[in-house]
């Protein structure tokens, strides 16, 4: 037995061996930040793995080495630990870490929740060393208008599954946006304007992405509180020290160039220019400044903001920043010396602020606007930026609209092959598994390509989980990932209890042929079901541009069969899949297709009721029964899982005003607005629509119910239909909703048996 003094020398040998190494690592390089990521999300096994970091020589991908601890000639080193997991960077070995838990002890960790805990007491083994490297070098997540879509209103408890969520999966270049409008405040204060000049400008916080884009300025349901500003900018700093210790490198904001209507009273020698209107918005909220990058006045600014940036979250966290000048903004002028002017200045300003600055922008606007952007104005305004590795950009929508080809890989800038797939957070399953393994291999192996790296886009987080997961895998896969074991692994680990009956993969299996096999690239996003659009007679079936509407597969021989397999698979679990969360919001999500897809056919009877020129008011009325016990269900349906509830986003938003009333209900109505008419008078109305408990019943029930009742009306008047009057009932129900805030509608809780309520919709709507 060793004396006490020699232990005490063993134990400060360990402690200085293990300091040793994580400060001989570059500062970003810590693994102290995966340590406490083991106690968050697997406390029972926290002392079972161990980190064995080696610095990589910054050009590197990343790659890890799983093996057991007991193979290692130096075991004592590691605590006890029984998996050990080598790597060149800790991106690396959280990737690795993840590989482990799920490859070998089916567990995994999902946006509605973390199943990492539920680990076998007895950790598996690993017979041999297990290699992996990623093929790109970023990983990356997010897109602008996530940060309103779906983390709008999000706490740190929020933030702190989503980036634990994203570091195992591998992400290791996420945006980083919140807190952005704390700093900005501060740059336009030091350039001398005052706060009602600023708050003229400022957004409210649902809406916060698209001025951030410089698509809309203003706030139509109050000024921005300074509460909210700083409580923000304090929530980023949770955000930034979780990312770095996380081993991710964040996406900065940058000074963009858009700025207050008063910047040309007190700068009228400045080049400001004007933007253009965006999304039918009245002036006085779109049509926002712009400072030209050539102005010197924008450097000016570029650097205020970028060393308050500094001040707030430190030096030398990231050199990488978002910037973003034409998203859905139409240039000044299309002359391409004009635009690469524009950019060469915009890139000297951050350079000049940052001398190692890098652009990163979204590759958006080449697809939105692409009769504007031609491939020499892309030239030109891409060649104004000095070099290939000065610039990252996200090729935002590459699964259906890939620019990268027409742009020639983006004349050798660093590009990123993007899935989009989401549009306004609709929740409708859709995807393409084939597209997004098989494209972004071919896309890093075009000749002469300068991809650089695979990420996700999406605009808002709502479920179809499974195609974000396979593409974040596809990034460590130098071959396609197969569908049929990819899917069957998918769903043992997400429904992890002994013995899965067979039909729940089956059930997947089913979907990943069909409803996750979708090669229409008219079709190619999450689908919007009719019910959630202003009521019509016409316009409403079979979009195809933007959130489709048009179902591109047979429900009867897919979402239906599906279903009843999901129903087998828990009445032969015994009820132990009912236990799963994961489990339960499949088979609520699953129920609310079939009804969102059987809603169209009773939508269309009723249509055809009313265009016959025989038809009663009395016919009109009994049509419409059947379409509003419908809604009825989905809403019953919905109430049953806290992940598909109007009051979880509703109280979300009230809990950041600290029980201040007035307060509450201005976060409130930014709530209700952006998922209905999103702007004063229904400007994109619907377009963040959303399937949830209390939001249809509440909301989308009352305008059909309204509609029915136009419809019978104009029957029994003998006078014509009036769109332009239906409209009209539709922003009155709209404006009368988003001001009902502080109603009973935010605190509705779970209500209902989820078993019971899709075993009797199942036998009612199959």
């Amino acid at each position: 037995m060793k004396s006490t003094t020699d232990l005490t020398f063993f134990l400060v040998f360990l402690t200085a061996s293990f300091i040793y190494r994580a400060s001989a690592a570059p500062q970003d390089s810590s693994v102290a930040g995966l340590y406490s990521l083991l106690q968050r999300r697997i406390p029972s096994h926290a002392n079972s793995f161990y980190f064995d970091l080696t610095s990589g020589n910054g050009t590197a991908l990343d790659t890890f080495t799983l093996s057991d601890v007991s193979s290692h000639v130096h075991d004592e080193e590691k605590g006890g630990a029984q998996i050990n997991i080598a790597c060149n960077s800790v991106s690396a070995c959280a990737r690795g870490l993840y590989t482990y838990l799920t490859e070998f002890c089916n567990v995994d960790i999902y946006w509605t929740g973390s199943r990492l805990s539920h680990l076998p007491s007895s950790l598996p083994s690993l017979p041999t060393p297990v290699t992996r490297t990623s093929l790109v070098k970023y990983r990356y997540f997010f897109n602008t208008v996530t940060f309103s879509y779906t983390a709008a209103f999000y706490n740190f408890s929020s933030w702190s599954l989503l980036l634990d969520w994203m570091a195992l999966r591998g992400v290791n270049l996420p945006l980083a946006w919140v807190g952005y409008e704390y700093i900005l405040i501060e740059v336009f204060r030091e350039a001398g304007l005052n706060d009602a000049q600023i708050g003229d400008f400022m957004s409210g916080p649902a809406f916060q992405a698209w001025n951030r884009f410089g698509n809309i300025q203003g706030g139509w349901g109050g000024s921005l509180p300074t509460q909210w500003v700083s409580d923000q900018f304090e929530l980023q700093k949770k955000i930034m020290t979780r990312i770095q210790e996380l081993g991710m490198t964040p996406v900065l904001p940058s000074f963009t160039g858009f700025v207050p209507r008063a910047f040309s009273n007190i700068y009228p020698n400045a080049s400001i220019v004007n933007g253009s209107q965006w999304g039918g918005f009245p002036v006085m909220y779109t049509n926002d400044s712009f400072l030209e990058p050539f102005d010197p006045l924008f450097a000016t600014l570029q650097k205020s903001f970028i060393d308050k940036q500094i001040a707030a979250y430190g030096a030398n966290i990231s050199h990488i920043y978002t910037l973003d000048q034409y998203n859905e903004n139409d240039p000044y002028s299309g002359d391409p010396g004009y635009l690469q002017n524009i950019s060469s200045a915009t890139f000297a300003s951050l350079r000049a602020a940052d001398p190692e600055a890098v652009w990163l922008m979204q590759g958006w606007l080449f697809y939105a606007d692409e009769a504007f952007w031609t491939t020499e104005r892309v030239q030109a305004y891409l060649g104004g930026v000095p070099g290939n590795e000065s610039m990252i950009i996200l090729d935002l929508y590459s699964e259906v609209q890939p620019q990268w080809e027409r742009l020639s890989s983006y004349y050798g800038k660093q590009w990123v092959w993007c899935e989009l797939h989401d549009y306004g957070g609709n929740m409708g399953l859709e995807g393409n598994f084939v597209n997004v393994t098989v494209e972004p291999l071919r896309a890093l192996g075009a000749p002469g390509s300068s991809m650089v790296g695979m990420g996700l886009t999406p605009e808002g987080l709502e479920g179809n989980e499974i195609v974000y997961d396979v593409l974040l895998d596809q990034a460590w896969n130098p071959t396609p990932i197969n569908r049929t074991e990819y899917i069957s692994s998918w769903v043992q680990r997400r429904y992890n209890v002994p013995r899965l009956p067979a039909s729940a993969v089956d059930a997947w299996q089913l979907l990943g042929e069909t409803v996750y096999n979708n090669q229409d690239p008219s079709t190619q996003s999450t689908v919007k079901s009719i019910l959630e659009l202003a009521p019509a007679l016409t316009g409403l079936v079979n979009l195809t541009v933007h959130s489709p509407t048009l179902v591109f597969y047979d429900t009867n021989s897919t979402i239906v069969p599906a279903l009843h397999m999901l129903l087998d698979a828990s009445a032969e679990s015994y009820g132990a899949l009912l236990s799963i969360p994961e489990f339960k919001y499949d088979l609520v999500d699953v129920t609310r297709q079939l009804l969102a897809n059987r809603f169209i056919s009773l939508y269309e009877s009723l249509v055809s009721v009313y265009n016959s020129t025989t038809t009663t008011p009395s016919q009109i009325s009994a049509a419409s029964v059947p379409l509003l016990q419908l809604l009825t269900d989905l809403d019953a349906l919905l109430l049953t899982d806290p992940h598909f509830h109007l009051s979880t986003w509703l109280d979300s938003a009230r809990a950041w005003s600290g029980g201040n009333a007035s307060y509450a209900a201005y976060l409130e109505y930014n709530a209700r607005n952006q998922i209905t008419l999103w702007g004063p008078t229904g400007q994109i109305s619907d377009y963040a629509s959303k399937q949830w408990g209390g939001l249809v019943g509440g909301y989308y029930k009352p305008r059909w119910e309204a509609f029915v009742g136009y419809l019978v009306d104009s029957k029994q008047a003998g006078t014509p239909y009036n769109a332009s009057a239906v409209l009209d009932i539709m922003l009155a129900i709209g404006e009368r909703w988003d001001l009902e805030t502080g109603s009973e509608v935010g605190s509705v809780g779970v209500n209902g048996d989820v078993w019971e309520t899709v075993r009797a919709l199942a036998s009612t709507y199959s």
